[in-house]
């Protein structure tokens, strides 16, 4: 039976490279590939995943059964990674990808071009707001990278964390919005900013975002299938591996992570410093360093993002420059000013600025203050709504030391919550 969900591995401990391996080649001799076209979407490196591994097992597996194999890089919106760059991130030498993975095809999702996807179909307005829950009402056009369309299987490879749009990634969400067009993802992110990021993300099960998502998949025309892991965060462990259908991989592999993704404090904190590792080499993705704390962060309190290595807000978003950051009610209380601009960047936007209000007469009153110690302009932070902290002056002991401070590594992937 094609499709069957295995699991493997659990929230404690982690499973050796063996075992994985011998998990996936097992998983993938049961499915019917032989002569099909298979297009493999894999993350980008702003994902802990000992990718390099798992890639060599699924070419391994499928070499002389699938007719070809493609790799998409499920870039979201985030920039194009450069050869050196997949190099790295896939296992092999730059410019000897043929020696390693022979007749594999490996290509960035050109989200910025309109030639690269094709049209699946609508999802109509009076469904998005049944599955939406009444949040929103507007037609989509689901439209995918034409690179899964093209091909008889799509395999999704990649590994499960909470998330600020949709609560848990992984599964169907890489397809939306992970190689999807502009208009879904402008649609699935707004609903998610609208139920805001401290409330969806970490949510076992479905989501209103989820929902919409599931719903889009159904329209692929190739045969969809998951391998998902649960990885430990910075280190590329697995805890866990699930393979069958997007949905059901998916929901396996999210049960665990909210046991391992997840800490939980007993009481709220007066400061957050998150210190963002380098994979988040921009605003736009080291924003998750504030996602994942926002929820333990008392009223009044400050959360600090320590990201020397960061210089811009977002190089493919130039429009954040414009807007800067604020919560939600600042956009939906003055809609006619910035219902032009892509929905995706205003949910950005409202998720790093986390809750608040806005009236006409008060203005903006935010729950948490956010303070970049990157090497984006002081000009440039304050004017994007948010507070400044030279990266060179920090005294992380200093900060640390001070009374109801908590201090993040490798933030970005787990979640904090209150007990």
């Amino acid at each position: 039976m094609t499709g069957q969900l295995r699991t493997r591995g659990g929230a404690t401990g982690t499973l050796t490279d063996d075992e994985l391996v011998g998990f996936v080649q097992t998983a993938l001799t049961a499915e019917d590939i032989d002569g099909a076209s298979v297009c493999v979407i894999v993350p980008d490196a702003t994902r802990s995943c000992p990718l390099p591994l798992l890639l060599s097992t699924v070419h391994n597996a499928l070499a002389g059964r699938a007719r070809s194999v493609t790799v998409l890089v499920a870039l979201g919106t985030h920039a194009p990674m450069s050869e050196d760059e997949l190099a790295r991130h896939l296992g092999y030498r730059p410019g000897e990808l043929d020696t390693t993975y022979p007749g594999l095809r490996v290509r960035n999702h050109a989200w910025w071009d309109p030639d690269t996807f094709s049209s699946l179909g609508h999802i109509s307005a009076e469904r998005v707001a049944e599955l939406s829950d009444g949040l929103l009402a507007q037609e989509v056009d689901v439209r995918l990278n034409r690179a899964v369309v093209e091909h008889d299987v799509a395999l999704v490879v990649g590994p499960v964390f909470p998330h600020e749009v949709v609560g848990f990634s992984g599964g169907n969400k890489y397809f939306f919005p992970g190689v999807a067009g502009p208009e879904i993802i402008d649609v699935s992110h707004w609903i998610g900013a609208l139920i805001s990021s401290m409330e969806i993300i970490g949510t076992r099960g479905g989501t209103p975002v989820r929902a919409l998502i599931d719903e889009a998949a159904k329209l692929i025309p190739a045969r969809r299938l998951a391998l998902c892991l649960v990885v430990e965060s910075g280190t590329g462990a697995v805890h866990a591996a699930a393979f069958g259908s997007p949905e059901a991989a998916w929901a396996a592999a999210a049960e665990v992570s909210a046991r391992t993704h997840v800490r939980y404090l007993p009481e709220p904190v007066r400061r957050v410093i998150s210190l963002v590792p380098t994979k988040y080499d921009d605003m736009w993705t080291a924003a998750k360093g504030f996602y994942k704390v926002e929820p333990v962060v008392a009223d009044g309190g400050e959360v600090i993002l320590v990201a020397p290595h960061v210089r811009h807000f977002s190089a493919m978003h130039p429009e954040i420059d414009e807007i800067g950051y604020h919560c939600r009610a600042y956009f939906t209380g003055q809609w006619e000013r910035f219902q032009r601009l892509p929905w995706g960047v205003l949910a950005h936007s409202t998720h790093l600025r986390g809750a608040g209000t806005w009236d006409p007469v008060v203005g903006e009153r935010c729950r948490v203050q956010v303070t970049l110690a990157t090497r984006i302009p002081k000009p440039a932070v304050r004017a994007a709504n948010l507070g400044y902290l030279d990266p060179d002056a920090v005294d992380l002991d200093a900060l640390a030391a001070e009374p109801g401070t908590l201090v993040v590594s490798n933030a970005g992937e787990v979640l904090y919550r209150l007990a």
